[in-house]
């Protein structure tokens, strides 16, 4: 599951391809965390995998960053902002880890995706900035999107499509905190410092919910999620520091294409024709807003 990038690109040369490469990169690992997950759910709950997810990913980063950083990982000038996006990171992370335990990985993903729109529509409420033009027809469209993928007789858990819905509020949710602590927090700060937020959230409810891995097999899989899931954020920070946020906002809608190929690999599973238009939907939509928004600036 993805979240929101620093919003400027670093110092030096902008290398745009790379960034690209970068971000579609993340989205990949991104798909793969969510396969995984969906693999779990079937044994452990996503209270669980959720936390085993946050404690692997910081396990990753304390490996990768520790000795170099040492308590620049922690150190915060907007501590209630840092709390708060971590504790978005939780839920959206659990709620979309058990839709994705009752929807196709594909569909789940794609209702993901509205998220950067609402974070477009939240960022004129909550950050004052100028909403581009069509951002009210845009939202309307990625809404409709959702509709042809949860229409009458597709078949889909009406728990699990709620819950996508809910998890794409939380991360743009998370992704507007994000950009309101970017100006003044390290980016390695606010992954790390996300991450400990959530897990500790989640470290509160887990002991109700806790079963020990079944196998070693099990416990690679959970390892992996925290691999793949950091692996992903740090190729997320790097795409950002290489090119700008302009550049690399259309091609943030990879995950969606990501999830479509490990859910045929891993699955077998491929949308229905509507549930294609859907998603094209929501992606061409969002992918049009980016641009828009690159030629804005």
């Amino acid at each position: 599951m993805s979240a929101g990038g620093p919003s400027a690109v670093g110092p030096g040369t902008p290398h745009p391809l790379l960034g690209i490469a970068l971000i579609v990169g993340a989205s990949a690992f991104f798909a793969l965390l969510d396969a995984v997950i969906k693999i779990l759910a079937e044994r452990y709950s996503p209270v669980m995998l959720g936390w085993t997810r946050y404690f692997f990913h910081l396990a990753v980063m304390l490996l990768v960053f520790g000795r170099s950083r040492g308590m620049g990982l922690i150190r915060t000038r907007r501590p209630l902002a840092q709390i708060g996006r971590g504790a978005a990171l939780a839920l959206s992370a659990l709620s979309f880890f058990t839709a994705v335990s009752l929807l196709p990985q594909a569909e789940a993903t794609a209702i993901l995706s509205i998220a950067p729109m609402l974070v477009t529509a939240g960022a004129v409420w909550f950050l004052n900035e100028r909403a581009p033009r069509g951002t009210a027809w845009a939202l309307g469209l990625s809404f409709a999107g959702v509709l042809l993928i949860l229409r009458p007789g597709s078949g889909m858990d009406s728990w699990g499509a709620l819950l996508s819905v809910v998890a794409a509020f939380c991360s743009a949710g998370y992704a507007l905190l994000t950009r309101a602590v970017a100006g003044t927090d390290d980016s390695l700060t606010t992954l790390f410092l996300g991450g400990v937020v959530a897990m500790g959230c989640l470290t509160l409810v887990v002991p109700f919910f806790w079963q020990w891995p079944l196998g070693w097999g099990d416990l690679l899989l959970m390892v992996g999620t925290g691999t793949f899931g950091a692996l992903g954020h740090l190729l997320l920070v790097r795409a950002y520091t290489v090119a700008s946020a302009s550049t690399l906002a259309p091609f943030s809608y990879a995950h969606a294409a990501c999830s479509l190929v490990t859910g045929l690999i891993f699955f077998g599973a491929f949308p229905d024709a509507l549930s294609l238009a859907g998603m094209a939907l929501i992606v061409a939509t969002g992918v049009v807003m980016a641009l828009r928004r690159k030629n804005a600036t």
